[in-house]
């Protein structure tokens, strides 16, 4: 694969309080997770509201928001390029406010269907926009570093958000969730009105034609590391959403416990958000190599424990939630450095290149995970397989791209 065009990794600094940037990139990437988790416990009354008996078809109210979200990523890069990462924020925050609005008031499942739709593909501008800005300011470990404590703060949005969307349904219907994400989308685009400066240099700036959004789509898709660790990424993203489209049937059927899918979920968030903090502190000296291709070598191992108690007829509600706590511990910890990774070499192009590695990854990941949670059949099995393939998939992803150097610390 042919290396892009050279440029400088260089650390131009965060635009305003490194604290405020921090915050802000957490708070956009919460945007999307918002409209994935809130959800949780809505899924059985709006599945009761709308027709919707089989409980496997609810879960599209989630998983065609992850498809929206993953495809629309292709045209925002060029769009972040050309027009400013502030810019497109603002116009994409607005329109994800709406198409919660029409989710609202949505009296049909097709129609949900439409908005959800609708809705991840406006906010999938903000992950694209969102990784460039960060790219715009910080490059490599400092980049990873600066992703980490990010996903740190945007973790308690997993913990929060299924606690918000129930105390929601106590004073509210399902239709107050939207209402809600929509009027947060508008105060996060008022507060990116207000604070945040235009990260991109003016020098980035590339043209809406075909040459050269061809050209950064070839950019990103032939570069070794580009290619290799978003595909890394897809596969464990599709054992994240194959995670989030079966937890609450597992929770409820499997072990007849829905009352702690709030739990289980804040449980599994605070270990990722521990996780995050420990590679803020650890990749500065370490490295994104060790750290990243480290975690997954563990999530295989401790994928195959629970394979063996699950087959062997001795899983429960705590092997259970103490093997996701551990797994997705260890996706945090690979995935931030993987998307560092991936960017390192993309300065240049930097939002059409998050667009294309967030197609790869987000598209493939959310296929791989509507079939998991397709193939759910009562037990844990299908989910804690998926973990394990996921895991093996994204060490081979790795150990291609690196030609067999895992774990060094370059």
């Amino acid at each position: 694969m042919s290396a892009p065009l050279p440029v400088a990794n260089v650390d131009r600094g965060a635009p305003i309080h490194i604290g405020e940037f921090i915050a802000m990139t957490a708070s956009l990437m919460a945007m999307a997770a918002l409209g994935i988790d809130t959800m949780l416990p809505a899924l059985p009354d709006i599945g009761n509201a709308l027709g919707v008996t089989d409980v496997t078809d609810r879960q599209y109210v989630i998983t065609i928001f992850s498809v929206g979200f993953g495809v629309a990523q292709l045209l925002h890069g060029p769009l972040t390029d050309r027009f400013g990462r502030r810019r497109l924020l603002l116009v994409v925050l607005a329109l994800y406010a709406a198409t919660n609005i029409l989710a609202a008031l949505a009296q049909s499942f097709p129609l949900l269907l439409v908005a959800r739709f609708l809705g991840g593909s406006c906010v999938a501008g903000c992950r694209v926009a969102t990784v460039a800005m960060v790219r715009d300011c910080f490059s490599g470990r400092s980049m990873a570093r600066i992703m980490s404590l990010a996903f740190m703060v945007f973790m308690a949005v997993p913990v929060a958000a299924p606690a918000l969307g129930a105390g929601i349904l106590l004073f509210g219907d399902w239709r107050t969730i939207f209402w809600i994400i929509a009027g947060a989308a508008l105060l996060l685009a008022g507060w990116i009105a207000i604070r945040l400066p235009e990260t991109q240099h003016p020098e980035d700036r590339r043209p809406i034609e075909p040459g050269p959004i061809l050209a950064g789509w070839r950019i990103a898709l032939t570069d070794r590391l580009s290619l290799g660790y978003s595909l890394a990424a897809a596969a464990l993203t599709g054992a994240l959403y194959g995670y989030l489209g079966t937890i609450e049937p597992i929770m409820a059927e499997t072990f007849g416990s829905p009352q702690l899918l709030i739990v289980v979920f804040a449980t599994t968030a605070a270990t990722m958000a521990v996780a995050n903090l420990a590679n803020s502190r650890l990749v500065m000296r370490l490295g994104m190599r060790r750290l990243g291709h480290g975690a997954v070598a563990a999530l295989v191992v401790i994928s195959l424990a629970h394979l063996a108690l699950v087959l062997t007829g001795r899983e429960t509600l705590w092997t259970f939630g103490l093997a996701q706590a551990l797994t997705l511990a260890c996706f945090a910890l690979s995935t931030s450095n993987f998307s560092s990774l991936a960017m390192e070499r993309m300065g240049h192009i930097a939002g059409t290149a998050s667009s294309v590695q967030g197609f790869l990854a987000i598209t493939i990941g959310s296929g791989l995970g509507m079939v998991v949670g397709q193939s759910f059949d009562g037990t844990t099995a299908p989910l804690t397989i998926a973990f394990l393939l996921a895991g093996l998939a994204a060490l081979l992803a790795a150990g291609l791209t690196e030609r067999g150097r895992l774990f060094h610390p370059a």
